[in-house]
């Protein structure tokens, strides 16, 4: 099971996970922040569902903003949020299903990164043949 230390973590929840709590936390809306950092409301929202991440400058900006360490943000490590404080309500099975998920998207996570990686083998094997 786990603790409320690794609710955040990198191998339980993403960039956009983190940076959803934590605006929640604060109690802002995506158009708020959005509004704050000078973005589009469109880019917030893609940043939450890990579409896109934002720039460097953006990234310490929204550190600030959130009251979390840039750290926290990018990997769940150092000052940021703890974990929700409803999980003790759900019911066991609730948090089961939620645990799976979590692990299920853990592994989408890593057969991503490995697709990307053979297909940067076959790119370059092709590259190789026609020269």
């Amino acid at each position: 099971m786990e603790t409320n230390d690794d609710w955040y973590g990198p191998e339980t929840a993403t960039f956009g996970d983190r940076l959803a709590a934590a605006r929640e936390k604060t109690g802002m809306s995506q158009k708020d922040l959005a509004k704050r950092l000078g973005i589009k409301v469109s880019t917030q929202k893609s940043w939450e569902e890990d579409w896109a991440e934002p720039r460097a400058n953006k990234l310490q900006m929204l550190s600030g903003l959130l009251n979390v360490s840039l750290m926290w943000l990018l990997n769940g490590e150092g000052d940021g949020i703890g974990a929700p404080d409803d999980e003790a309500e759900l019911p066991s099975d609730v948090n089961e299903i939620l645990l799976q998920i979590r692990d299920v998207r853990t592994q989408m996570t890593r057969l991503a990164d490995k697709i990307s990686l053979l297909e940067k083998r076959l790119r370059t094997k092709l590259q190789e043949e026609q020269q």
